[in-house]
């Protein structure tokens, strides 16, 4: 006789649930099958060169591949362990590396930055005196989004350098009460960890993060990619077609952007991450920390147009590296990279163990669609296409900057002359937070040349009365052509020049240019 049938039929319950029921890892099969799938179309809808992707659940790496190719006039496939510019993805490496710092008692988060950089200067003396080690990581400076980064970009500067020059910003909102993304700032922060350790940046994220997690395949430096095969090429769109890039050196600015990285070996990051800051048996920095990391130190609106395209998205924030908001419930820990020629993204969901890494050989928004596609899979539902969406964003952004060239052209005065005869404007023009450029005449025709950045020369075709069109002869992933207007004073001399070269990222605006010879 049975004393218990009620345990007899929920063990036979249980039994066929575990024989029916698909297993987790079965559902992540299904869903990487649906990824990879959405994964190839999405890389046809772009025509995009290629990109990698890496997935990874509950400690396992559950999707790494890549797509497309890696040189747009070569046929070699992206694999997981393609090599690509992470960019400003660095950042999170940077707070980390601060992190064990702190855990071993080496530094504080709240240590003056002057206590490691007595030369650390800002605009405001009191903002000088009061920037913290979290302020430096979490863009509450008051500085301008993106502002100096000309400081660095192709110039022989060293970090260093590009961070006492910081003292010639304008400090354009306020101080811990509002944001404004700044890559000097955490080339100070990486300046801090040489002053305490001896180490360069490098060195020490080499040997204490790297190394230790391994992540045999990523490098710090353009340099090293010498010797190295499956390599991306950076690429940029002209005329309608992908064409490949030389990669450009970021020696300067390793500490905010210069990695280069796989889809494998990112996996691994996430996962440490994942696991706050442990890596199997080893503790690279403590729970404590990655806590304090993926808090959010500066908070920011929401917009009216965010909310109805996101509408599940309440906050967003930065914490110290890293990019925090809310999506379908959950918190998500992300940040994006850009480099010339190539884009990245990352983002992680704590709570669900789960990762994603999107690093691509082009320029566009991808990156972003597959991000949210991910997430939807994961932890909603995938009803939108994503890719889609941004690629109609960026269809509108393209016809909005080809009116924008087509007023340009409109407004130009036809049948005018220069003021002065094309020599009087060669000289030698410069300013304190930058550093002098120098004008030429060169065959009857006028050339800029940037001292600080040999590669930054351009001829000058005249566009009406005092203003040129400057024609870089180097192609340059971020900008094209763009404006160089000259000045006079009540004599008819050439006093100053200035510089509009339209993007999204560095402000020739902000560079002063007056006749110094």
């Amino acid at each position: 006789m049975i004393k218990h049938p009620f345990l007899i039929r929920t063990a036979i319950a249980m039994l066929i649930a575990l024989l029916f029921v698909p297993s987790v890892y079965a559902q992540n099969d299904t869903k990487t099958r649906a990824l990879d799938a959405y994964f190839a179309k999405a890389l046809q809808d772009w025509n995009l060169p290629g990109f990698a992707v890496a997935i990874v659940k509950d400690g396992e790496t559950v999707l790494a591949k890549g797509y497309g190719v890696q040189n747009s006039a070569k046929s070699e496939k992206v694999d997981a362990n393609t090599l690509f510019a992470i960019a400003s993805n660095t950042k999170a490496f940077n707070a980390a590396a601060l992190a064990i710092l702190v855990d071993a008692g080496q530094l504080s988060w709240d240590d003056r930055v002057q206590k490691y950089l007595p030369y650390f200067q800002l605009a405001d003396p009191w903002v000088t005196q009061e920037m913290r080690i979290r302020d430096l990581l979490s863009h509450r400076s008051g500085l301008g989004t993106f502002s100096g980064d000309l400081l660095w970009y192709g110039t022989d500067y060293s970090a260093a350098d590009v961070v006492k020059r910081a003292r010639f910003l304008p400090l354009v909102g306020q101080f811990r009460a509002s944001y404004g993304y700044s890559n000097i700032m955490f080339l100070a922060a990486g300046e801090i960890i040489p002053a305490v350790t001896g180490k360069t940046f490098k060195e020490f994220v080499q040997s204490r993060i790297i190394d230790v997690i391994g992540m045999d395949r990523t490098v710090l430096s353009v340099n090293d990619l010498s010797g190295k095969s499956n390599v991306a090429m950076p690429h940029k769109l002209i005329d309608g077609k992908w064409q490949p890039l030389d990669w450009y050196v970021w020696n300067n600015a390793t500490a905010a952007g210069g990695i280069i990285s796989s889809a494998s070996d990112m996996a691994k990051w996430m996962n440490l991450q994942l696991n706050r800051g442990a890596f199997g048996d080893t503790r690279i920095f403590s729970e404590d920390a990655s806590r304090t990391m993926w808090t959010p130190h500066n908070t920011f609106t929401v917009s009216k147009s965010s909310e109805e395209t996101f509408p599940s998205t309440h906050f967003r924030g930065y914490g110290l590296g890293w990019s925090l908001m809310d999506y379908l419930g959950h918190k998500v820990t992300m940040h994006g990279g850009g480099y010339d020629g190539m884009f990245s993204q990352l983002a992680l969901v704590p709570e669900e163990k789960l990762g994603m890494v999107i690093l691509t050989n082009g320029m566009t928004s991808v990156q972003n669609a597959l991000m949210y596609r991910i997430l939807d899979t994961y932890i909603g539902k995938p009803e939108k296409d994503w890719s889609a969406y941004y690629l109609q964003r960026s269809k509108q952004a393209d016809e909005r900057k080809a009116k924008a060239h087509e007023k340009a052209q409109k407004e130009r005065v036809d049948n005018t002359r220069p003021s002065r005869p094309l020599d009087a404007y060669a000289g030698t023009y410069g300013g304190e937070m930058y550093g002098d450029a120098t004008v030429t005449l060169e065959n009857g025709r006028l050339v800029l040349q940037f001292l600080p950045a040999k590669d930054l020369v351009g001829d000058l075709h005249h566009w009406h009365y005092d203003t040129f069109e400057i024609k870089w002869r180097k192609e340059f992933a971020w900008f094209g052509a763009g404006k160089v207007q000259f000045f006079m004073n009540e004599k008819a001399d050439v006093v100053e020049l200035k510089i509009d070269v339209p993007n999204e990222d560095f402000w020739f605006t902000e560079l002063e240019f007056k006749r110094k010879k």
